[in-house]
């Protein structure tokens, strides 16, 4: 019975045979592969892609994305993030193949495809369930294959064989069993169990053989080799099947395999074989079976069972594993030497000498051929710290800690016990020196008799003397980090120092001195500058500066390749180098995509070593890292927005996916996008980096970052454009990404709201108007009557002025009238005194004729028409006054009122008596008479009483 739980849905197998067990026990048999220089390797883990841990088949869309079978559903990785989508019935996927722009996928007891809707998500059709097809009990489905209008799948029982044209299918049976189906140049072969292999002609199975290997082997693969069949086993290896005879395809590689169970394979582009095996990671051999390299879990796969292989379209060797997914750059122009044991520690130098390859670390000096598998073997006597190697006369020096030594078929000769040597150099005209620089000053080697020894110390200086280089025979220039450019004047014999100067302003930490065609170049955090000897001074190199960002410095070394004229560099991203111009003396300076992250050299001590055929070795501080300028192909990139998704509030965990096709329409609310996007590049040296812009509020670019996703938040209404663009190894991706969406105005600022707004402020202006209309009438009015009151004010004013004028006037008149009644009361006082003397001198003489006189003189001091003249005069001056008072006083009589008038005037008594004709006592009498007749108090002024009336 054929075995139907061969995989079961989270196991790789439930049982496996001894010879396992013994393939656990006693390892892997390297094939002297222990030192291989290998593909880089990029590991995910299932925490990387929020899945399980097997992935069970694998393939690529048109787009680059990369899709895997895992045990929890879908995966999808576009170089930047994953996506899982689960299985409709949420069982394991067993299989999956892209065609065209479906991506056909099999599982427990269903088949059908997954598409991308508007929204850059995938969706499930049932094929299985739309056709209604009757499936059997527990059938899962692992492999797919598609030939011309057809697509086929198969579980361990049947092939389900689909026509995509008028959705027909047809079924093809097994009764043993059916391992695994294979397409070779167009045809379909599968294998029965126990029964041979088959392969399908017009619907039909037809058997091709049944011999043993067919039958009793299980088969992993068929591949065509000059037209005849080449058939792979899981534990047997490689046969060939021409004229129905079988033969083994390389007896060399069946060695190798016969201790290996190989689950699944596939031919890669170049012709050569990748084989994924049950416990033993990867072999790859070569198309006619001469293995080339294996990598497993000690050599950094992620894990030792390869579930599925696939080769994506860029080269890469992706493996599904029991834990997790590989990617393997097989055409990557960087190989990796991993020292994951710390057996040879990190690398400070290197050399190549006696077709070996030498390397320095910080734990010996270890050597091997560069061309085999062989492991690094350490230079004995050489342990501890070797700081540098140099080839001269034949001769490799070692510079190292303890010491110096010279390296002679593969011995080591300790020529110095000076310790520290960090640097050996030669000296011009003086080809049997050497100067080297110590921790405490600078040597001189010479040689003797064919043999090198240390000759004498230059005394005068004790200073470490890194890196150091001759401006003349008897000049040096030495490179400080703490203490700057030290000059150094020596005599003919380079045996003392005779003049020492110091140049403290080119100074920092990873700086570095060095000559490149026959120029001084001092590099440090702040660029790199050219000794210019005619003005004894450096001077910055604007063009080489280019390759040191301050803000990113990571180290100033630099390493002069004399074998292919280059000088190079290190910055955070790349690695640098400078080389002569091919049709002007104007340098070239290219960059090589190797973040100083990736290559994890020890800083300040980086190291490249020019290989042949254009390669380079840079040290490490696990191994080192190879590489080839001539495979440093320049592709095209593509940018591409992944998804798009906006929320109304970020506290929301499930924001909605926004539509990809067309422009996007978003209400007020939905004013927080983020943008997602990749460029589909796979490769682990080559990091992507990122710059956007949003026309309509950042119209700039923004910085170049490794970020894959930007987020806007509160963009307020208006028209967007979103630009991104892509970058790697300094090249910029051929297109722009783009998507334009608009961002609605609020409700208070929709159409219906101004036109709300324009009616509104059309009443508003109305009834403004009319407010300011009343407003403005009732100012007029209140200016009318203000006015009017004004005038009618004016006029009371000037009436007043008028009454006053009349009052005086009137004051005047009655000052004139008091004044004529003044002069006429004293005209009559006059007249009455005169006449009274006259009457009173008359008086003295008797004479009858006097008495008639004395008689006129009477008549005339009692005058009526004196008091009329009077009494009017007196009306005049003071209106009313004798009204008043005889109202008041009814009893008074017209002598009183004449007294009262006198009275008015404020006459006096003696005043008063003429105007009356009597004597001063009588008219103090009458005064009395009068006071009782107005009733006055004893203490009351009779003549202010009549004043105030």
């Amino acid at each position: 019975m054929y075995i139907v739980q061969y995989y079961c849905e989270n196991t790789l197998f439930m049982l496996y045979n001894f010879r396992l067990i013994v393939i656990i026990l006693f390892g892997f048999k390297l094939i002297g592969l222990s030192a291989q220089e290998l593909p880089p390797i990029q590991n995910y883990s299932p925490q990387d892609y929020h899945g399980e841990t097997q992935n069970w088949s694998l393939s690529q869309t048109n787009s680059k994305t990369i899709i895997a079978a895992n045990n929890k559903g879908l995966l999808t990785f576009d170089g930047e993030r994953w996506n899982l989508y689960k299985s409709p019935n949420e069982s394991i996927i067993r299989s999956i193949k892209v065609i065209g722009d479906r991506i056909y996928a099999g599982m427990y007891r269903d088949f059908g495809y997954w598409t991308e809707n508007e929204f850059g998500s995938l969706e499930y059709t049932s094929i299985a369930s739309k056709l209604d097809i009757p499936l059997k009990e527990d059938e899962q489905f692992w492999k797919i294959i598609a030939l011309q209008d057809w697509i086929l799948f198969q579980s361990l029982d049947r092939i389900y064989i689909y026509n995509t044209k008028d959705q027909s299918f047809k079924i093809i049976n097994s009764d043993t069993g059916i391992t695994k189906m294979y397409e070779v140049n167009d045809k379909i072969y599968f294998q029965k169990t126990n029964q041979g292999l088959y392969k399908i002609e017009s619907g039909q199975d037809i058997l091709v053989s049944n011999d043993t290997v067919l039958s009793d082997y299980r088969l992993i693969n068929v591949f065509e080799v000059n037209n005849d069949l080449l058939i792979q086993t899981q534990d047997y290896g490689f046969f060939i099947l021409k004229d129905n005879n079988f033969s083994v395809w390389n007896q060399t590689l069946d060695d190798i395999l016969k201790d290996k169970s190989v689950y699944n394979s596939i031919q890669l582009k170049n012709g050569n074989y990748a084989l994924g095996t049950i416990s033993h990671g990867l072999l790859v051999i070569d198309k006619d079976g001469a293995p080339l390299y294996s990598i497993d879990q000690n050599k950094g796969l992620g894990n030792n069972t390869i579930l599925s292989l696939f080769e994506d379209s860029e080269n890469n060797l992706w493996l599904g594993l029991d834990n997790g997914l590989s990617c393997i750059n097989m055409n990557s122009p960087f190989r990796v030497y991993n020292d994951d044991n710390g057996l040879i520690g990190s690398i400070y130098t290197s050399e190549l000498y006696s077709n070996k390859l030498f390397i320095g670390t910080n734990q010996g000096l270890f050597c091997r051929n560069p061309e085999g598998d062989d492991k690094f073997q350490l230079v004995e006597g050489t342990q501890g710290q070797v700081w540098c190697l140099f080839k001269y006369d034949n001769k490799l020096f070692c510079g190292h800690d303890s010491g110096t030594f010279v390296i002679d078929n593969l011995k080591a000769r300790k020529i110095s016990n000076i310790e520290g040597a960090w640097n050996i150099k030669p000296i011009q005209n003086k080809p049997n020196q050497l100067i080297q620089g110590n921790y405490d000053g600078l040597y001189i080697l010479e040689k003797i008799n064919s043999n090198w020894a240390l000759k004498h110390k230059i005394e005068g200086y004790d200073i470490s003397s890194r890196f150091f280089e001759f401006t003349n025979p008897n000049s040096l220039l030495v490179s400080h980090e703490y203490k700057g450019i030290i000059s150094l004047k020596l005599n003919n014999e380079l045996s003392k120092v005779e003049n020492i100067s110091t140049d403290e302003n080119l100074k920092g930490l990873k700086s570095s001195l060095l000559k490149y065609n026959e120029q001084i170049y001092y590099a440090f955090d702040k660029g790199i500058y050219k000794y210019n000897a005619s003005e004894n001074q450096f001077l910055r190199d604007s063009l080489l500066s280019r390759t040191i960002n301050p803000s990113s410095f990571v180290s100033g070394k630099l390493i002069s390749d004399q074998k292919n004229n280059r000088l190079w560099s290190f910055s955070n991203n790349a690695i640098n180098y400078t080389e002569p111009g091919n049709l002007s003396d104007i340098p070239k300076v290219k960059s090589i995509p190797l973040p100083y992250e990736l290559v994890k050299s020890v800083s300040g001590y980086e190291n490249i070593l020019a290989l042949d055929n254009n390669s380079y070795l840079i040290g490490t501080t696990s191994g080192y890292i190879v590489f080839d300028l001539n495979k440093l192909n320049n592709p095209s990139y593509h940018t591409s927005i992944s998804s798009i998704t906006n929320t109304k509030n970020r506290s929301i965990k499930t924001p909605n996916n926004v539509s990809l096709s067309g422009s996007g329409l978003f209400s007020n609310e939905e004013h927080n996008l983020e943008f997602n996007y990749s460029i589909q590049e796979y490769d682990k040296f080559f990091i992507a980096e990122y710059q956007y812009q949003l026309l309509g509020i950042y119209d700039d670019w923004s910085d170049w970052s490794v970020e894959s996703k930007q987020l806007f938040e509160n963009l307020p209404y208006g028209d967007y454009t979103f630009n991104v663009r892509g970058r790697i190894n300094n090249k910029t991706t051929e297109n722009i990404a783009s998507y334009n969406f608009k961002i609605e105005r609020p409700w208070y600022m929709s159409n219906l709201a101004i036109a709300v707004y324009i009616i509104g402020f059309v009443l508003l202006i109305i009834l403004t108007h009319n407010i300011y209309r009343g407003y403005y009438k009732k100012q007029q009015k209140q200016i009318l009557e203000k006015g009017k009151r004004d005038l009618e004010l004016k006029e009371l004013e000037n009436q007043k002025q008028i009454m006053r004028i009349q009052n005086e006037n009137l004051e005047k008149d009655i000052e004139n009238k008091n004044r004529e009644l003044a002069i006429s009361t004293m005209s009559l006082i006059k007249k009455n005194e005169f006449l009274n003397t006259i009457k009173g001198e008359l008086k003295n003489v008797e004479s009858n004729d006097l008495k008639r006189v004395i008689r006129i003189i009477d008549n005339n001091i009692n005058n009526t028409d004196d008091w009329k003249l009077f009494e009017e005069a007196f009306n005049n001056a003071d209106k009313d006054f004798l009204k008043k008072i005889k109202a008041k006083h009814k009893s008074l009589t017209p002598n009183d009122l004449r007294l009262c008038a006198y009275l008015r005037l404020n006459l006096s008594s003696k005043e008063i008596a003429p105007l009356l004709n009597i004597s001063p006592r009588s008219v103090e009498v009458k005064r009395y008479r009068l006071r009782k007749k107005m009733n006055l108090p004893h203490e009351a002024s009779l003549t202010n009483y009549i004043l105030e009336i």
